[in-house]
């Protein structure tokens, strides 16, 4: 890719920005700091910032240059630096690898292969290949989760959703080993609650990579009953119950291996029913809308299910996404990135954001 081709690319990203920023209700202000994160899908986490780059886990710094003058492209993959020594530097990911452009030097810091669509031809492509990145960005040993300061565990929720988007991008064989090893019905993420809706969730993840003969299913099917309340599913998920919306993932779970459905979506107020935008719109009671801009997922996720598909957006061109204030993060591991992201409580990118910005711009 040319340096004019990176630089269009960039021009074409802040258009989007504007144009979906314009169109939203929501802009929130993120913490003032330039970064960029390197290390898609299983290839070492690494993060430029201020003339460092680091091991984005242990904070090692690799390399470190006095910089004159530094861009960020986020749709490209790259970042690229003058040194106040005049020398031009480049740290570039594609679909080979990490590189390192120093002059005529080019050098390998990480080679694996994966699939990187430009979403040619699509409207927010550069915004897509950017939401693509931070979802890729956040696969860790072989583990979705939803960001790898703040989280050490994939979530069972913000997996499918993520899985969804790997699905549609060729990258499932990313997270297959994760989903075949799996053998618990709930992530007991949440305070170590037996969220319902993970039950069809652990369903619908199995049917990406394997069959109804994997070992979790037989224990998915014996969890169920315990939700049942006459023909729907009720339990807690984000400490509430959420019968809509649980039903939904059972039943949608359960047809994905092709099982039996006993189950039907109940008519009742449920603040989550419109998180569930891609099956069984026709069950569902309108309600109070979402207006989360510590939750964002929650507001894309609603507005896809009803055909607005614009929600909250950052006033940064990176990261894209977020969540702040969630209960069971680790924000102090953010201090290897901004004090300010601490203070905030706040980790970015976020996958199951990204998934959910991702989903909405890219159509059913």
């Amino acid at each position: 890719m040319s340096l004019t081709d990176t630089l269009n690319i960039l021009y074409e990203y802040h258009a989007a920005l504007e144009e979906l920023r314009q169109k939203t209700q929501c802009v929130n202000r993120l913490p003032p700091i330039s970064f960029f994160l390197f290390g898609m899908g299983p290839r070492r986490k690494l993060i430029y910032q201020s003339g460092l780059l680091k091991d984005a886990r242990t904070g090692e710094i690799l390399r470190s240059w006095d910089v004159a003058e530094e861009k960020i492209n986020p749709p490209a993959y790259r970042v690229q630096l003058q040194t106040t020594a005049g020398q031009v530097i480049a740290i570039i990911e594609d679909e080979t690898g990490i590189w390192l452009e120093e002059g005529s030097r080019r050098e390998a810091i990480c080679l694996s292969r994966l699939h990187l669509p430009t979403f040619g031809g699509h409207k927010y492509a550069s915004v897509l290949r950017v939401l693509h990145q931070e979802i890729l960005i956040n696969i860790v040993d072989g583990l979705p989760v939803p960001n790898f300061f703040v989280y050490r565990k994939p979530w069972y929720r913000d997996s499918a959703i993520m899985a969804m988007v790997l699905k549609k991008t060729g990258n499932l064989d990313l997270i297959r080993d994760w989903i075949l090893n799996l053998r618990a019905p709930y992530d007991r993420n949440n305070a170590g609650e037996t969220e319902a809706d993970n039950l069809g969730q652990a369903l619908y993840l199995i049917s990406l990579v394997s069959d109804r003969s994997h070992p979790l299913t037989a224990a998915v099917l014996e969890q169920l009953p315990k939700f049942q309340y006459g023909n729907y599913i009720q339990g807690r998920s984000d400490f509430a119950n959420h019968p809509v919306y649980q039903t939904k993932w059972a039943k949608f779970g359960l047809t994905a291996l092709g099982l039996a459905d006993p189950y039907e979506i109940p008519l009742m107020p449920d603040s989550y029913s419109a998180l569930f935008w891609w099956a069984y719109k026709d069950r569902h009671l309108p309600g109070a809308r979402f207006n989360e801009t510590n939750y964002p997922y929650l507001d894309w996720a609603e507005s896809h299910f009803y055909g607005e598909n614009c929600g909250p957006l950052g006033d940064r061109d990176y990261p894209l996404s977020w969540e702040a204030k969630a209960s069971q993060a680790d924000y102090d591991a953010l201090s290897l990135l901004s004090p300010l992201y601490v203070e905030r409580k706040l980790s970015a990118p976020h996958t199951w954001h990204a998934a959910e910005m991702f989903l909405a711009l890219l159509g059913d």
